[in-house]
């Protein structure tokens, strides 16, 4: 075929379709030219993925520029020859693919492909998205849960987060809680705040609603927020008045800044969700394999043998085998690990990616939550903590992984005659936890920076412990050269000698000179606009003063 002669569109796949935009889009300017040259790729990509042209057109691009991270308007303009302001015209485009789930909206003007997206286009399919239709209600909060979490991580504006509980609302209306939800006849932003009510309750079995715990629903130039509070103040919002929440309670006084559902319409809400106060799963700590985005890690050979060997041992087939093999021996089968060493060398990251190598979810610990200010809750909550989790054991057809991040909080010294409150509550919690890792059944990950705080008997109750080092010259090399590919051979050396920095500290200088190329644009110069970046990071104290009075 002639060089620039187009394929007839019955000899077309997405990714060559894809692939064929790009090469035409580049340092095209997006002028008459490249639309004419391109009609037959973008045409083809439009129709196979439902899209417009000009959405079809902003996904190649996307999907070509993304990688492992997020891809900015800037860098689109700058790919194609054109202005940010020529790129700005698709906004509107760019927010459908959002809405559809296609691209993800990492905030600041930047957006990523997620791996799911691109998966089944490698395959030549369309990206069908999530069916969740006739769900159950388990599965339904499930959702919900999922679409307030981005929602307040940014990824969807209000618009679309309203549109995408709309409906999921229209599409089970089979649930006992959707018609119950729908007979109190709400406008639409009383009935989202309604759903945020009902997820904060049943996921995160939160029933003390606060006005910080709803502000990230609707965006502040609709002026809602302010409509919503002050109606919740005076006890003329519709919720108040129709008898499904109340105020808290503050020594025996209402606290009209507190709210909470009311149990009768916990009973007609929640009717077919038994044990509704006892879920075992808190969805906001669980985080799905398959969610978790993959990276390149780089340890010393030391560190990747153990690394190796522990990925080996959770892959189910061995981890079965293995289980079998210690309970004919009289052994318990649970596995618990500690990662320990200097803060940002990989400990949580390596987890995770564990995690996501062996197909298993992780219950990560939120330690405040654990710690309640009240006596005696503390120690139930780590006991349900651990009760929950032996129940997603059973349930699940892979146990998930229990991390316990920062550990020493939990798991530090204990205090010896502890005579305070809150040492005998630490105490407590720590005996707790050191009888469950006697019992374990699953695989638990504790990390911690650390690990002289660590209680001695802590110690040998862990099977595998592995000791994360700060990265050798050539391993920080490729970690530079990961974060940052533009740069030569010779710069990642000068960086990688220069300065003894954790993987954490690199992506953090990484960062900035991301943000500084989409503030500023292309740096002249950019090992010395890194070299101060560096500086910037290395915090140095050359001289201690007193302060007093």
């Amino acid at each position: 075929m002639a060089k620039g002669k187009q394929k007839p569109a019955e000899q077309l796949d997405l990714l060559t379709a894809v692939e064929k935009i790009v090469e035409l889009a580049r340092d095209s300017g997006l002028k008459p030219e490249f639309f004419r040259k391109a009609d037959t790729y973008i045409s083809y990509l439009a129709s196979r993925l439902d899209l417009t042209n000009e959405q079809s057109l902003m996904m190649a691009l996307f999907i070509d520029n993304s990688g492992d991270r997020e891809t900015s308007l800037h860098d689109l303009a700058k790919f194609v020859g054109c202005s940010t302001t020529r790129i700005l015209k698709y906004v509107s485009d760019i927010s459908v693919l959002v809405l559809k789930d296609m691209v993800r909206n990492r905030g600041c003007g930047t957006y990523r492909v997620p791996w799911y997206v691109i998966e089944p286009i490698t395959r030549n399919e369309k990206f069908e998205g999530y069916n969740n239709a006739n769900i159950s209600c388990g599965e339904f909060f499930g959702v919900l849960s999922d679409i307030f979490s981005i929602r307040d991580e940014g990824e969807i504006n209000s618009d679309m987060a309203v549109t995408r509980l709309e409906t999921l609302m229209d599409e089970n209306q089979h649930l006992a809680f959707v018609q119950q939800v729908k007979s109190y006849g709400l406008r639409k932003e009383d009935e989202v705040l309604l759903l945020l009510f009902a997820h904060l309750f049943v996921d995160d079995n939160d029933d003390n609603i606060r006005y910080y715990d709803i502000k990230f629903l609707f965006d502040d130039t609709r002026h809602t927020q302010n409509r919503i509070k002050s109606s919740l103040s005076d006890g003329s919002h519709p919720l108040l008045e129709l008898g499904v929440i109340g105020y808290g309670n503050n020594d025996g006084l209402a606290d009209r800044e507190s709210f909470h559902i009311t149990d009768d319409a916990k009973r007609q809400l929640f009717s077919e969700m038994k044990n509704i106060a006892l879920r075992p799963e808190n969805r906001r700590n669980m985080l799905r394999c398959d969610k978790i985005v993959p990276k390149q890690l780089y340890y010393d050979k030391k560190i990747e043998s153990q690394i190796d060997e522990l990925a080996n041992l959770l892959d189910d087939d061995r981890y079965r085998q293995i289980r079998t093999r210690m309970e004919e021996m009289k052994y318990h089968s649970g596995f618990a690990c500690l990662f320990y060493g200097a803060p940002g060398t990989g400990k949580t990251e390596t987890a995770l990616q564990l995690a996501r190598q062996t197909g298993r979810d992780i219950i990560q610990v939120n330690v405040p939550e654990i710690k309640s200010c009240w006596v005696g809750e503390s120690e139930k909550n780590i006991k349900k903590l651990f009760d929950d989790y032996r129940t997603k054991v059973k349930n699940s057809k892979l146990a998930p992984i229990l991390l316990f991040n920062e550990a020493d909080a939990v798991i530090g010294i204990r205090q010896e005659g502890a005579q305070r409150a809150v040492d005998k509550m630490e105490n407590s919690i720590q005996n707790i936890i050191l009888q469950e890792m006697e019992t374990l059944d699953g695989i638990m990950i504790a990390t911690t920076n650390l690990a002289q705080n660590l209680d001695k008997a802590f110690e040998r109750r862990f099977l595998y412990k592995i000791r994360f080092d700060k990265p050798t010259v050539e391993a920080r090399m490729s970690i530079w050269h990961e974060m940052i590919p533009s740069l030569t051979d010779d710069e990642t050396r000068t960086l990688s000698s220069k300065y003894e920095f954790s993987g954490g500290q690199i992506e953090n200088i990484a960062r900035r000179h991301a943000i500084g190329k989409i503030l500023h644009g292309e740096s002249e110069n950019t090992l010395d606009e890194l070299l101060g970046y560096c500086n910037d990071e290395r915090i140095e104290t050359k001289e201690k003063k007193t302060i007093g009075f």
